[in-house]
């Protein structure tokens, strides 16, 4: 794009032009931004994003459309941090849409505040102060993704939900005992609607098992998180009656066409939870005692997908090994090379750019 082009496209985002003429200028930029080079050309200049957004929170009927397009820009440019700066200004107007369950482009904010949420904890500090800001914290955002009613909530709300998570502040507030946050998301681990969702809220509670003070909370009948994790991972298999015993109520005797979790991503993100909660001595008594590992087992021999084969390998080598030496009992505690750290981080970011992708894809409205 030369810089002429530029300017004569800017000049059709202006609210002085005529409304048609935004909504078609908006759905170019859309559609450049669903590239690569053109995602990187429209985030280098910030003018046009400043336009978008303006654009975005234009709330007059016949800006609708032009609205919806620049919506699905910004949802792409969120992706690429060199718009970052940017779209900073516009966090106030992105956060407000996204808490009125009922505006039209709630799923796009959402989108947008997820993926910029994505690729550091700096990006996340600046939106969990907006939200502070705007709307009260994290609590909204439970609020909208529990509701009972409908419309649904945006499944990147739990993507975002998922990226805040990151932050120790954020787990506070999801792991405090009086607010029972988290016992109301873990339905959502068997949630048909939307795999983008599901997969968002198990990638919280993942997150969440890394702070291993909660473990014992977290595994107490209080919350009894290990059930939640575990049953998408079950499938029809019979067990002897003394394996039946050990295991929680909620996964004795499931009926002959109880399916797996179709996702490997999910599969290996519960996997990962359930390894987590290993990481202590009390924590690996309660997920033996409970039976977990004649669940993995059953689910090794189903799986075919490497990635998580590899999971299911790690936590049946923690359920059926021996315990650590002194020392050493506390898996979380141990140091992991420089090296292998880099690596465990490369990876999960990997997993985390692949989820964003498709929130972003399926936040999307159909082809016109």
């Amino acid at each position: 794009m030369e810089e002429a082009q530029a300017r004569e496209l800017l000049g059709f985002l202006r609210p002085e032009s005529r409304a048609d003429v935004r909504s078609e200028a908006a759905a170019l930029v859309a559609g450049l931004t669903g590239g690569a080079e053109g995602l990187r050309l429209v985030a280098a200049r910030p003018a046009l994003v400043a336009a978008l957004l303006a654009l975005a929170g234009d709330e007059d009927p016949p800006a609708a459309a032009a609205a919806h397009h620049a919506s699905r820009a910004l949802a792409h440019l969120a992706a690429e941090p060199a718009a970052h700066q940017a779209l900073a200004a516009g966090l106030p107007g992105l956060v407000r849409r996204l808490l009125q369950p009922a505006h039209p482009l709630a799923p796009l904010a959402a989108a947008a505040l997820a993926n910029l949420a994505r690729h550091d904890d700096a990006s996340c500090r600046r939106l969990l102060d907006a939200l502070q800001r705007e709307g009260g914290g994290l609590q909204p955002l439970v609020e909208t993704l529990c509701r009972p009613a409908p419309p649904p909530p945006p499944p990147a709300l739990a993507a975002l939900l998922a990226n805040l998570s990151r932050l120790p502040e954020a787990r506070a507030f999801l792991l405090h005992p009086d607010r029972c946050v988290l016992p109301r998301l873990l339905p959502y681990t068997q949630y048909s609607g939307s795999a983008l969702l599901r997969g968002g809220v198990v990638r919280v509670l993942r997150n969440c098992c890394f702070d291993y003070e909660r473990h014992e909370w977290l595994l107490s009948d209080q919350v009894d998180v290990l059930p939640f994790l575990l049953l998408p991972l079950a499938g029809p298999e019979e067990f002897p009656e003394e394996e039946m015993e050990r295991l929680p109520l909620d996964l004795q005797y499931l009926p002959p066409e109880k399916q797996r979790e179709p996702d490997p991503d999910i599969r290996k993100l519960l996997l990962e939870a359930v390894l987590l909660l290993t990481a202590t001595k009390p924590g690996r008594q309660a997920v033996r005692q409970k039976g977990a590992y004649f669940i993995v087992r059953e689910l090794h021999k189903w799986e075919t997908d490497p990635g998580v084969l590899g999971a299911c390998e790690k936590l049946i080598q923690v359920l059926i090994g021996d315990e650590p030496e002194p020392g050493m009992e506390n898996l979380l505690e141990v140091e992991i090379p420089a090296e292998v750290e880099e690596q465990l981080q490369r990876l999960d970011q990997e997993e985390e750019q692949q989820q964003q992708q498709r929130t972003t894809s399926g936040s999307q409205a159909p082809p016109e």
